[in-house]
């Protein structure tokens, strides 16, 4: 005899016309729909949390909004004044804080003038579409200007109420200054902040090394050029796709709580002793779950794992690119490996900056001025 809870069950499933026992259609091919055009070298993609509106990162120092299918003509904020841009520096991406419908603040990260990464804090306006310019509160500088690339580029707030950003590893060949390895260094690592703690932030309970040790910031340790990362929202996976040397590109998955891990650069490129040919110890360091070589790409662009409700049958699944083949390329986690590992067809797509989610959980690619949308195919 059923129990009360199924009866419940499958009465609301009729009524629905829903059957609980069916699982999600798989979803045979995908294609790319355009959003928008005409966006001057696109890098994030984002939104705030209840909002049909797409904010868009431009290099230079433009945020953008783009609603209803088209771009508003006036930015949502410009600060390109103030970022230095060009190759792998600008505006790099921005973060809606989690109360955003109540305190209005976001934060973006550039690198400046002179070179070095700042993260700062604006406020919106009475204006909905318009930043308060004038709001600018500086949240950290670190110095970056002995070499232009490996800036790292994003900032995020995780699962837990926290600010994370990941600057590369100060540039040049190889990690010449080993600042992936120093703990004394902000470079090539992943930082967590306490951004609703004393201003402008405060050492959250738990960075390894809040204590001693090294840089109280310091969340992780050992990364190249962590361009993208993001979070399972579901199942808590930080997914961190880092920008390889010569050789191999990779995707570490890791649990979001765990702290002082160890990705192992300038020791490691990938799963393979740095430079290669050379004796390392791989112990006490996270091994990519994923990796490819250069034969298939140059540059990882790290995603997301899908969550939206357009295609249920790729809900769990994480889509990432390369900068340099533009192919879109996806897999699960499955007891901790890889699964399910597909490359989808969806033409000629260009140079993938960056992947974007929206308020809703749906996927965007950013390439050649446009911002594209993962959508199934017909």
């Amino acid at each position: 005899m059923l129990r009360a809870s199924a009866l419940l069950l499958l009465a609301l499933a009729a009524c629905t016309g829903d059957d609980p026992t069916d699982t999600p259609p798989a979803v045979e091919a995908l294609r790319l729909q355009e959003v928008a055009a005409g966006l001057a070298a696109p890098v994030f993609l984002t939104a705030p949390a209840d909002d049909a509106r797409l904010f868009v990162v431009e290099q230079a120092g433009r945020i953008r909004i783009v609603e209803n299918g088209a771009v508003i003509p006036t930015p949502f904020l410009d600060i390109t004044d103030r970022v230095g841009s060009g190759g792998e520096r600008g505006l790099l991406s921005m973060a809606f804080h989690p109360r955003y419908t109540q305190n209005g603040f976001f934060y973006v990260y550039y690198t400046d003038r002179s070179g070095d990464i700042r993260v700062e804090r604006f406020r919106v306006s009475a204006d909905r579409a318009r930043a308060d310019a004038g709001s600018a509160r500086n949240v950290i500088t670190i110095p970056h200007r002995d070499a232009s690339n490996h800036n790292g580029g994003l900032v995020a707030f995780g699962p837990d109420g926290r600010m994370y950003l990941a600057p590369g590893d100060g540039g040049g060949g190889g990690d010449p200054q080993r600042n992936g390895q120093n703990p004394a260094t902000l470079l090539g690592k992943i930082l967590r902040l306490d951004v609703d703690g004393a201003e402008p932030y405060a050492i959250p309970a738990g960075n390894p090394f809040a204590g001693g040790g090294g840089r109280p910031e310091i969340w992780a340790i050992g990364l190249r050029n962590p361009w993208r990362f993001a979070w399972d929202r579901e199942e808590g996976t930080l997914f961190v796709a880092d920008v390889g040397q010569s050789a191999w590109e990779e995707v570490n998955a890791v649990p979001a709580a765990a702290a002082g891990l160890n990705y192992g650069w300038n020791v490691m490129e990938g799963a393979h002793c740095f430079p290669a040919g050379s004796a390392c110890s791989t112990a006490g360091k996270v091994l990519p779950v994923l990796e490819y070589g250069h034969a298939e790409g140059c540059s990882i662009t790290g995603g997301y794992v899908y969550r939206g409700r357009a295609m249920p049958g790729l809900r769990g699944t994480y889509f990432y690119s390369d900068f340099c083949r533009g192919w879109l390329r996806s897999f699960r986690m499955e007891k901790g490996a890889v699964a399910e590992r597909r490359e989808w067809s969806v033409g000629t797509v260009g140079n993938v900056t960056s992947f974007g989610e929206d308020a809703q959980g749906e996927l965007y690619l950013l390439a050649g001025g446009r911002v594209l949308r993962i959508v199934p195919a017909p």
